[in-house]
């Protein structure tokens, strides 16, 4: 089966990085799929998004990534976040509250982007918003 470089990066870390079959992300421009062969392009991740990476082993590494681009070449997907998270790692409580915190707050920009956040998170970790 063929596979692509997939390289997932957060401001902060390395998030992950190997072969993968597929990748989907959710980007200002809609819900993208990506598998080998794919033209190039460059697109902008949606605020609250998440990546769907599946693995060659055919195992799904479900990610909450926030801000940053996607870029597809010839090589590969680079996946440039400002912070992501990946499922297993997000604390589903703690975002729960996030949420609430941020619904109660002013509908400022800022709460709404830590909506969009812990929203994210949540659907990252499979669980409802």
């Amino acid at each position: 089966m063929a596979t692509l470089q997939v390289e997932l990066v957060a401001v902060e870390r390395k998030i992950w990085s190997g072969e993968a079959t597929m990748v989907i992300a959710r980007t200002t421009e809609g819900e993208l799929g990506v598998m080998p062969g794919h033209a190039p392009l460059l697109g902008e991740l949606a605020a609250g998004g998440v990546v769907t990476i599946r693995t060659e082993s055919g195992e799904d590494l479900v990610v909450a990534a926030h801000g940053g681009f996607l870029s597809v070449t010839e090589n590969g997907v680079s996946i440039l976040a400002e912070t992501a998270e990946i499922s297993t790692e997000i604390d589903v409580e703690r975002a729960r509250e996030a949420l609430r915190r941020a619904e109660s707050a002013d509908d400022d920009a800022e709460a709404v982007a830590a909506a969009r956040r812990a929203q994210s998170r949540l659907r990252a970790a499979g669980e409802t918003a």
